[in-house]
């Protein structure tokens, strides 16, 4: 589908049961691979990019299946892939490309890994130079700095430091989290810098505790990792995607200040391990009222929003939840005046410039917009500028956001909405089940 025509929308109410995790699947699914025994995984997310990482440990000699609907089991390897040279393409995944570098650097082989072109715009260098400086053996086929890459058999030295940065992509510790337990010594990881986006640090050694793997940390700085073996849980549930959680949780807060009506999902909640769960104090400080359950949250415009007919604007850092800050960017295009959101530099290096993409697509929609290196400024229209059509740049979080403006009481055209199959095959029908007029 070339693009898809959204009706406005003017009142909203239901309940959206969440798809899992990406940032959990991916991992699960990498450490059940590397695991002692066999691990069986509830509620594992089904989408482009854990298709990619199941693809890959294929690739490996990783034997895993679907046993019954939500249902996956994995045949861990004992921390060895049967298969020492193959050639493996990641799409646009970085959950999948950058840990998967780094395990097959540590664990050695011939391995060439690839993606789609903007893979190959997304920077991994601070990740590669970590793994030269312990003995990898890590070639550019590109561009320096960037995907493609060749990984070669090699000798990782036992119980070294490996220092990274930590202010250009979570994902490069995680990547050495996950690997450096491989290497049957104890090591270290040191951070340089600021470390952006620790909630999902925090999702890695959580689920490589699950794991058998005990981190220990000195802040965010400094992190030990024990000689240890992935051990299988045996069973792992994967939670509902909080990240997905923002849009409808929005569209309870943003559709219930002209009418009445809430928004409930269900499979994550307040005890989440997902950072972007702290989406929902954003929402209240806007002047949404969230209630919230083991296994649950529900939003709706607070008494004071209702009144005004208006979120309140918001000035913050949203470092600690960057892909669900994007929602809050959609959220000010409802405020009371001028929203900032800051040091969201990570957005450049996304799926696509998510500063620039952003801006670009709410000025469609009226709004006034600031962009620098790390943050946006958004001041709202007086109302939503109807029929725009919103360019997706093959980013799922672009299609899923902008679904929302919907709620202005205004047509949306969305373009190449399939883009959202990368993490939410069934979000417009998901969206399409809280439409209520």
């Amino acid at each position: 589908m070339e693009y898809l025509d959204l009706a406005p929308v003017y009142r909203v109410g239901g309940t959206v049961r969440l798809p899992g995790s990406k940032s959990i699947s991916n991992r699960v699914l990498l450490m059940a691979a590397l695991a002692r025994g066999e691990t069986q995984i509830f509620d594992l997310l089904q989408s482009d990019d854990t298709q990619v990482m199941l693809g890959a440990l294929q690739l490996l000699g990783v034997q895993s299946e679907a046993v019954a609907q939500g249902v996956h089991h994995v045949r861990g390897c004992e921390g060895h892939f049967a298969v020492s040279s193959a050639d493996i393409f990641l799409g646009n995944a970085g959950t999948a490309f950058r840990p998967l570098a780094a395990v097959l650097a540590v664990l050695g082989g011939e391995y060439k890994l690839s993606g789609v072109a903007r893979m190959h715009e997304r920077p991994i260098r601070d990740l590669v130079e970590a793994l030269l400086k312990i003995g990898a053996r890590i070639d550019y086929l590109g561009k320096p700095g960037y995907p493609p890459l060749a990984i070669h058999a090699g000798k990782v030295h036992a119980g070294q430091s490996v220092s990274v940065r930590g202010d250009v992509s979570s994902q490069f510790l995680t990547s050495l989290l996950l690997a450096l337990p491989l290497i049957g010594a104890p090591s270290r990881i040191l951070v340089a810098g600021e470390l952006i986006s620790k909630p999902y640090v925090e999702i890695t050694l959580n689920l490589m505790s699950r794991f058998g793997v005990e981190v220990s940390r000195d802040g965010w700085s400094s992190f030990a990792i024990p000689a240890a073996h992935y051990v299988s849980p045996g069973k792992i549930h994967v939670e509902g995607d909080a990240s997905s959680a923002s849009y409808f949780l929005a569209a309870g807060a943003i559709g219930a200040l002209s009418a009445e009506g809430s928004v409930r999902v269900e499979g994550v909640g307040r005890a989440s391990i997902q950072g972007d769960v702290r989406f929902i104090e954003v929402l209240e400080a806007m002047g949404a009222k969230v209630s919230a359950g083991e296994n649950w949250i529900e939003a709706t415009a607070g008494a004071s929003a209702k009144a005004a007919g208006r979120l309140k604007s918001i000035d913050a850092d949203m470092n600690h939840i960057p892909d669900a800050a994007m929602t809050v960017a959609i959220l000010a295009l409802f405020a009371d005046g001028p929203s900032t959101l800051r040091n969201i530099a990570s957005w450049r290096v996304k799926e696509t410039d998510r500063i620039a993409a952003m801006a670009t697509e709410m000025r469609k929609l009226g709004a006034k917009v600031e962009e620098g290196r790390d943050y946006l400024r958004v001041t709202p229209p007086a109302a939503v500028v109807p029929n725009a059509s919103i360019a997706t740049y093959d980013d799922h979080r672009m299609a899923m956001c902008f679904s929302l403006a919907a709620l202005g009481g205004v047509a949306v055209r969305i373009q190449d909405p399939g883009c959202v199959s990368k993490t939410f095959p069934e979000y417009f029908d998901a969206f399409a089940s809280i439409v209520r007029g």
